[in-house]
């Protein structure tokens, strides 16, 4: 926020990611219940709704919470087919999970005054470190030792195997690492930026210069906010998708 000091405006615009415990102010423990676990618990507990209420009815003629439902069920199942193929679609329930959990934090962390939980990287990582230990016990599960085929480029000149194999490695064991950054900073820096708008906003109030900043600050909101909507979506998707290109890796290494 802005607040009006004798130096002028001071911005925190990280404010809005610290964790708190939800009752006292004492240390933070494993068990602690806080509002990163609170908005976690909302958005489980939107995605239950959302889907029971969706799929109570079952009509010929679907209601729009049915369609939605319907259509987000079909996106994510066609999703895992044309990537992973049809032996994926077993972990079709595990990867819709992972859809709804980040598309559902994303558009909660966008409601004023709530907590984004996918803007923080102890979040993010858990989930890349679930989908990286799956991936890597089903291709070992699948095909024993000739999963380490992934690693060995046989279609390239035989001199350059050795060095091509550690780049596979690396860039494999740094999968996790991109996979959680990538959605807890599109997250985090949208999040920031608003917040830096907002904080002009009632420059108005406290200045002359307001008439012209304030509505500049409000219609950059404004804009922010209509692609964080996007963001949230699309970022959901990326992780997604990822998802299903690991697994496709996993089920099929020798492609």
């Amino acid at each position: 926020m802005a607040d009006e000091q004798h130096t002028g405006l001071v911005f925190h615009p990280m404010d809005q990611f610290q964790i708190h415990p939800l009752f006292g102010d004492g240390p933070i423990a494993w068990y602690t219940p806080t509002n990163a676990t609170l908005w976690m618990a909302l958005a489980l507990l939107t995605v239950v709704l959302f889907f029971v209420t969706g799929t109570r009815g079952r009509a010929t003629i679907p209601s729009r919470i049915q369609s939605i439902a319907e259509l987000t069920y079909g996106f994510v199942h066609k999703m895992v087919e044309d990537v992973a193929g049809k032996d994926a679609l077993k972990f079709f329930p595990y990867i819709f999970t992972l859809f709804i959990f980040i598309a559902v934090s994303n558009f909660l962390g966008l409601i004023p005054m709530s907590f984004s939980t996918t803007s923080h990287i102890a979040v993010t990582a858990v989930l890349a470190l679930l989908v990286f230990v799956t991936v890597t016990v089903v291709g070992f599960v699948k095909h024993g030792f000739g999963f380490l085929g992934l690693f060995w480029p046989s279609s390239a000149p035989l001199a350059l195997r050795p060095v091509l194999a550690v780049i596979e490695v690396i860039s494999y064991f740094v999968r996790p690492v991109s996979h959680s950054i990538r959605l807890a900073g599109n997250v985090l820096a949208g999040h920031a930026v608003i917040k830096v708008f907002a904080a002009f906003a009632p420059l108005v109030l406290m200045s002359w210069i307001g008439v012209l900043v304030t509505p500049l600050s409000i219609l950059a909101i404004t804009a922010m906010y209509g692609l964080e909507i996007l963001v949230a979506l699309i970022q959901a998707y990326v992780f997604t998708i990822l998802t299903c290109l690991y697994l496709k890796d996993a089920l099929h290494p020798a492609h």
